[in-house]
């Protein structure tokens, strides 16, 4: 067996996690190792700062998935936040409250996710903080980027008119936590269905998309779908104070999660439209700027995007099933 930090103090484990990380770029000043970081200021930049806790039992349990797999999605989901902002991310902090049993095994392996992630995608790890955790692993983390004054993208600018597109494909992430608690693994399951879990446990980032989409102006409003997408496009409509229908049948649905929503009898738009934790991105496209918006996500290889719904109309969120609409719940996960 591993053993556990505890056989480390906090000074060597501190110096075990610098060791690891690469040296930093020039807009840091001073990083990992002072009482705070110095980042020097994007020119002509705002900047964009967000934050993000994982914690074991609500968002992640070590019996399901690896310390590196854990690492990797505590940077994404972040990056996330930022990709929907159309902000490039430059610096992250990690603060971890431990298990005083955690394995020092895992302490790396949780790094080599996280490096892994700040590495793909040019954020550079300068500082955070260690403590001891009387229950469950916590992992917190701060990520500071950068946008043009006139290319941030927020929720509140959608308008009458204004198209509703998202990006990937909707309910991975929640068919790959359902087959978990169900007790299923990947060597269990057909391709799709494996491709959930990962969805899951290593969420992508929509980094470039929302930066080229931000930097054209393709976009009057955009969110990502951390909390499912039932609860984004509510969000939207309210931000922007217009009502919005959803086109059912445009619904880009994973495969596997369809094929696991019919296997447990439920209704497979109804479980994409409210599980979370794809973090795709939802836009509202101006029908002006569609060419632009289309162009913009072509430079995005591999990404595909689709037209779901149409801003305007009745106040509220409603669907529209073969010319039925029925108001849209407001569903998705809530922490309370």
């Amino acid at each position: 067996m591993s053993p556990s930090i505890s056989t480390l103090g906090e000074r060597e484990l501190i110096a075990r996690l610098q060791q690891r990380v690469p040296a930093p770029p020039a807009h840091v000043r001073v990083g990992i190792g002072d009482d705070a970081a110095v980042i020097a200021p994007a020119r002509n930049m705002d900047d964009v700062v967000t934050t993000d806790s994982l914690v074991e039992g609500v968002h992640f349990r070590r019996d399901w998935s690896t310390a590196e797999s854990i690492g990797d999605k505590a940077l994404a989901v972040n990056l996330s936040d930022l990709a929907a902002m159309g902000a490039t991310p430059r610096v992250s902090l990690l603060s971890l409250a431990l298990p005083a049993d955690f394995a020092l095994a895992d302490f790396d392996a949780l790094l080599d996710g996280y490096l892994a992630r700040s590495a793909s995608s040019g954020t550079s790890l300068v500082g955070g903080n260690l403590t001891r955790s009387p229950g469950p692993l916590i992992v917190d983390v701060t990520v500071i980027g950068s946008v043009g004054h006139r290319h941030v993208l927020t929720r509140t600018g959608a308008r009458k008119g204004d198209e509703l597109y998202v990006t990937g494909a909707i309910g991975a992430a929640a068919a790959g936590l359902a087959m978990l608690h169900a007790g299923r693994t990947r060597d269990s399951l057909d391709d799709a269905a494996s491709a959930c879990i990962e969805r899951y446990e290593r969420p992508e980032p929509r980094l470039r998309c929302g930066r080229i989409v931000g930097r054209t102006r393709a976009a009057s409003a955009a969110i990502d779908l951390s909390d499912g997408f039932s609860d984004a496009a509510w969000r939207l409509a309210e931000g922007g104070n217009v009502g919005l229908v959803v086109d059912a049948a445009a619904l880009p649905m994973a495969a596997g999660a369809a094929a696991w929503a019919r296997d447990i009898g439920q209704d497979p738009i109804g479980f994409a439209l409210a599980g979370g934790e794809d973090y795709e991105l939802a836009f509202a496209v101006p029908t002006r700027r569609r060419s632009r918006f289309l162009a913009a996500v072509r430079r995005c290889a591999g990404l595909t995007v689709t037209r779901v719904g149409v801003f305007g109309g009745e106040a509220g969120v409603w669907l529209d099933r073969d010319g039925t609409k029925a108001p849209l719940p407001r569903t998705g996960f809530a922490h309370f």
